[in-house]
């Protein structure tokens, strides 16, 4: 955890002691009186969430739906479209004034537009005096202000590196690299193997993602803490300078690769290592193919290399869930949501979902999703150890416009695959960026 994510986790954790597994849920970390959220009369609810990339994630969510249904009587539907579909139909509700009551969107897209949001703060105040305190990023995203929530954190999409280790020992490692230098030589041994790796270079909300990790791990960064531009810098191009080795160790194609291409691609053969969450390994274990299933055994995950700065810079894909101010069911809404994040709920979802979701409030560490499979575990702490997308300036209008344009993704695209050299490609990140964060 770097110096940023540590002090605000004391901050906001500070009363947290340490808890046994067997204490965590008996009956709660703290005990706290649920905030009195009373449905109005003939509430009907209506959810726009991101699809499923496990379906035990969708499954579970669906019953804790019902049960909230068959608890409260309000009906609720749950409509699911792609990533990249959510943002501008939440965009378009927030501006219209109709649409969902409740939005499940991704990284600080609620910045976009924080008026349009019902504040939450009372009911994340609950959660977090009840289930151990939110992680630091989680108020870095939904509480820019220091003060109003604006949503609440659902959790994160871990991005680690997922890799064949049976493929990895062929090319001469008996351990994954723990840094860049060495993470460098694994790819091009890998490459001269014939079992290359493959990184999303598209406009990949999620996992395209692994372009923070590239540039922050160099002392990189789009914003410093004044929000002012840097990102053509020395650093940066370093990172870029990198970037065009790694890409030349990828399989083709990767320049247009979107969410689900690596896990296609990973599946399929056609590349050894990659960075996702961990629904590769899930759909290999629940694969009716016996080729798919019989891989299972061979996936592994590891964390990113520490590179230059010589701390881990990890960036994964955040969710949030706001309620939308227009919504004629405000109480319903929270109602909802406290349901759905409490213990009853929230865990069996969790381990539902293999993995998948890393957990926003510390309780949910001692779940036991993390360790019923050591694989599951390098996800953990995902949100926990997790820089905001907009390190490291204040979240805003700004780095959600930036993150919502895919600059980083851009510039590291081009500077990669030698469509511009590193500093033409920093020098338009710099210029892209700008317009965002006016002075």
């Amino acid at each position: 955890m770097d110096n940023f994510n540590r002090r605000r986790f004391l901050e906001g954790a500070a009363a947290t002691t340490a808890l046994g597994a067997a204490s965590v849920w008996a009956p709660a970390v703290h005990a706290q009186a649920a905030p009195a959220y009373k449905p109005e009369k003939g509430a009907k609810l209506r959810v726009l969430r991101w699809s499923r990339f496990v379906q035990g994630d969708i499954d579970q969510y669906m019953k804790n739906v019902a049960a909230f249904t068959a608890k409260t009587g309000v009906e609720v539907r749950v409509d699911n479209e792609g990533w990249e579909d959510v943002r501008p139909k939440a965009a378009v509700a927030a501006n219209t004034g109709a649409g969902p009551d409740i939005i499940l969107s991704t990284n600080d897209d609620a910045n976009l537009y924080p008026e349009k949001l019902l504040d939450v703060t009372d009911l994340c105040n609950y959660l977090g005096k009840k289930y151990g305190g939110w992680y630091p990023a989680c108020e870095a995203y939904l509480r820019p202000d220091g003060k109003r929530w604006i949503g609440v954190a659902l959790g994160a999409a871990g991005a680690m590196l997922v890799y064949r280790q049976s493929h990895v020992k062929a090319a001469g490692f008996d351990t994954f690299p723990k840094d860049t230098t060495a993470f460098l030589a694994l790819l091009k041994a890998m490459k001269e193997k014939g079992t290359p790796a493959g990184m999303a270079l598209g406009n990949a909300t999620g996992d395209g993602l692994w372009c923070n990790w590239l540039i922050w791990s160099h002392g990189g960064m789009l914003v410093d803490k004044n929000n002012k531009v840097v990102i053509d810098s020395p650093e940066t191009l370093k990172a870029l300078e990198y970037a065009k080795e790694m890409y030349a160790t990828f399989a083709p194609g990767t320049l247009s690769w979107l969410d689900p291409n690596n896990n296609k691609a990973f599946l399929d053969g056609q590349v050894s290592l990659t960075n996702n969450g961990i629904s590769i390994y899930y759909a290999a274990k629940n694969s009716k193919d016996e080729k798919i299933m019989a891989m299972k055994e061979d996936i592994y995950h590891a964390n990113y290399p520490i590179g230059p700065v010589g701390v881990p810079t990890e960036s994964h894909l955040f969710f949030n869930q706001m309620i939308m101010k227009y919504t004629k069911y405000p109480q319903a809404a929270k109602e909802f949501l406290r349901f759905m994040m409490e213990q009853e709920q929230f865990d069996p979802w969790l381990q539902a979902a293999g993995g998948y979701i890393a957990h926003p409030l510390d309780a949910y560490s001692k779940s036991a999703v993390w360790t019923v499979d050591p694989k599951h575990t390098p996800y953990r702490d995902c949100v926990k150890n997790m820089r905001p997308a907009g390190y490291a300036g204040k979240l805003g209008y700004a780095s959600a416009g930036a993150g919502a344009d895919f600059i980083v993704v851009n510039m590291v695209a081009e500077a990669a695959s030698g469509s511009k050299t590193p500093k033409e490609a920093a020098e338009r990140a710099q210029k892209r960026a700008e317009r965002y964060y006016k002075v």
